[in-house]
Formats: C-alpha cells, sequence, structure tokens
C-alpha cells in the first residue's frame, strides 16, 4: 500500500469541500531575519520595535507577506502541488498582524470548479484563511489554480465560477488597534511622503533591480514549507527550468517599491492579481506603482492607499503593462492590486 502524497488531482476536488492543511508553523525572529536578508525589505514598521511602538503597536509585527507565504505555504500539498500555475487572487484580507511566536495554521474550502477545454487540466478556486494560536483568522484570501488531471477520460464536474469582488471595500479593511500614525517620524521611515502627497492615475519607477538567483529562490520556496514540483524538479517542465514561485516576486517587487512608497507601511487588502508571465532563475526583477484610489480611515494619521504594483523584467520599458490585443506585454512579471496603510 503506497504511503507517499502523489498530491490532489483536478478530478479530486468537489464544490464546498473543506480542506485542513497539515504542519502548523511557530513563526520567530529568524523568519524575520530570512526575509530581510532574502529581499531588500526597509519599511520601518516591521523593522524596529520602537518604530512600531511608537505608531501604537505592542512590538513590530512580521512582514505582512511572512503571513502570506506561510499560510500560502501549507495549501501546496492540497491545492497546487500537481498545478499547471497559479492563475491569481481576490478578496484578500490582512485581519490582523502576526507576531514571533504566533502559530499559522491554513485551511481552504473548495468554492469553484471548470474543466479546460482540452480535457487535460482545469482551474480550482478556494478560499483560504490562516488562523493563528487562538483559532483567530489572521489573513484570508481567495485563489485560483490550474490543475492537471490523473485521467484525461475523467468525468468534467459541473462548471461553478465564484463571483469575486473586483476590490476589497475600503470599509471592510482591518485596521490592528491602536495603529496610530499621528506621530509618525518621516525621516525614520526614510521618505518624507504621505497619504496626502500622492493622487490617483500617478505611476512611480522604483528604480531599483534585483537579479533572480537559482539557489535564493529555492532557499525561499523551502523556507515557506512551498513543496511545488515546478519549483524544484527540474525534470517537472518541458523546457528543463525550475519556475520561480510568484510569490518570492511578490516579495521581491513589495520591498523594490520601497523607494517611492517607503510609507505604504502595511498591507491590509490583496485586491486582485495575476502572475502575467513565469519568471526564471537569470531575470532581473523591476518593479513599478500605479495609485488607483485612496480611502481615509477611523484611526488617528491613517490613510489607506490602492496600489497597482507591477513586476517586470529588467529591460522593460516602464509603465508598458498590456499591449493593443489586451494581452499582457511578455515582459510583465506580476500584476498585483492591493490595499496599504499611510501615514496623512
Amino acid at each position: 500500500m503506497a504511503k507517499t502524497n502523489p498530491g490532489r488531482f483536478f478530478e479530486d476536488y468537489k464544490l464546498g469541500q473543506v480542506i485542513a492543511h497539515a504542519v502548523p508553523r511557530t513563526l520567530s525572529g529568524g523568519e524575520r531575519a530570512l526575509y530581510h536578508a532574502l529581499y531588500p525589505a526597509r519599511h520601518a514598521l516591521y523593522s524596529s520595535d520602537d518604530f512600531a511602538r511608537a505608531c501604537g503597536l505592542p512590538a513590530a509585527p512580521l512582514d505582512d507577506m511572512i503571513a502570506f507565504h506561510t499560510v500560502f505555504g501549507k495549501t501546496v500539498p492540497d491545492v497546487s502541488l500537481n498545478a499547471v500555475a497559479n492563475l491569481g487572487y481576490a478578496e484578500g484580507r490582512f485581519l490582523m498582524p502576526v507576531y514571533p511566536g504566533d502559530t499559522l495554521r491554513s485551511e481552504s474550502e473548495v468554492i469553484g470548479l471548470k474543466q479546460n477545454s482540452n480535457g487535460k487540466s482545469g482551474v480550482v478556486y478556494v478560499r483560504t484563511r490562516g488562523l493563528n494560536q487562538r483559532a483567530e483568522v489572521v489573513l484570508e484570501y481567495m485563489r485560483w489554480v490550474m490543475v492537471r488531471k490523473r485521467d484525461p477520460e475523467a468525468a468534467a464536474p459541473d462548471t461553478v465560477i465564484p463571483a469575486l469582488a473586483d476590490v476589497v471595500d475600503p470599509g471592510d479593511l482591518m485596521i490592528p488597534p491602536g495603529l496610530d500614525f499621528s506621530g509618525y517620524d518621516f525621516t525614520l521611515a526614510g521618505e518624507p511622503h504621505r497619504w496626502g502627497d500622492y493622487e490617483p492615475g500617478e505611476t512611480i519607477d522604483h528604480v531599483d533591480g534585483v537579479t533572480i538567483e537559482e539557489a535564493e529562490h529555492m532557499i525561499a520556496t523551502r523556507l515557506w514549507q512551498n513543496t511545488a514540483k515546478v519549483h524544484f524538479d527540474a525534470t517537472f517542465r518541458p523546457d528543463g527550468q525550475r519556475l520561480i514561485y510568484g510569490g518570492h516576486v511578490i516579495s521581491m517587487a513589495r520591498a523594490l517599491s520601497f523607494n517611492g512608497l517607503a510609507n505604504a507601511q502595511m498591507i491590509v487588502g490583496l485586491n486582485g492579481g495575476a502572475h502575467a508571465n513565469p519568471c526564471f532563475s537569470g531575470d532581473t526583477v523591476k518593479a513599478w506603482s500605479e495609485v488607483l484610489d485612496k480611502a481615509e480611515t477611523d484611526a488617528p494619521g491613517v490613510g489607506a492607499i490602492r496600489l497597482r504594483l507591477v513586476a517586470v523584467k529588467g529591460d522593460a520599458e516602464p509603465f508598458a503593462l498590456k499591449g493593443t490585443d489586451g494581452k499582457y506585454s511578455p515582459d510583465v512579471l506580476l500584476d498585483l492590486d492591493y490595499w496599504a496603510l499611510m501615514p496623512r
């Protein structure tokens, strides 16, 4: 009797199925140190306990994307071990900060299924929640994944495509209790630009770039306990290349956005996202942002800003996103729409 886990294939998913993912993880300062070593992350709220306390928090939380990657990584053996590609995200909300010592686990519900016309794969839609040791939901998001079929002759399920909101309503964004930017120290944060200095339609070239290294991306992907075969096994793809984990590109682009958006401190909403083209070792990642919207909050000195973060290959023209055919430029790696909190 086989004891190894081959992963789920498309025909193994059922609408309404709830999957409790294995291996809860207690996070520590070690994850922060490795995260800041892998990415040029410099946002002050996540770097300094003193800065965070001056902003009304008990200490510096772990970077939002540490929580995201940890929760996401738990889902891979059950959701995307046999994935062809991770296609997109929607309705993501970061509901409370995660601190060293917190233990995170994940659970997912299948909310949609659609077999592809080739009959060899299908798209699985899931709603994932990350919970801490007190069973409090720290973040939730939807994602959809293209997954191989085990048997191409297996009957197709009824097609169900969930209706997903284009944008998380600003009123549904969760502001951490006590957060107060009224005495925010712009000198320590690294830039003087506040919420009122940004306008919808404004674009920002983040200037800097980082060349992706094979070893670093595999360290990062192992750090989040992501076991997807396409990231490690060079025989799994016809071209013999290991696909860079999309979350690695997200964190790299988010860190690069510090130059121009140093005060976009906390990610609180994930409106949508697409991994537009694959990223491979040797690609140089650069980033640009577009301001999409702004919203006031009830927290003292705190505003919400909606940003489009685009990661591109290094020689791409800034601010070029799609061609006249409506398809992404081949140089675009990531198109991410998110809400962040910024001092007003």
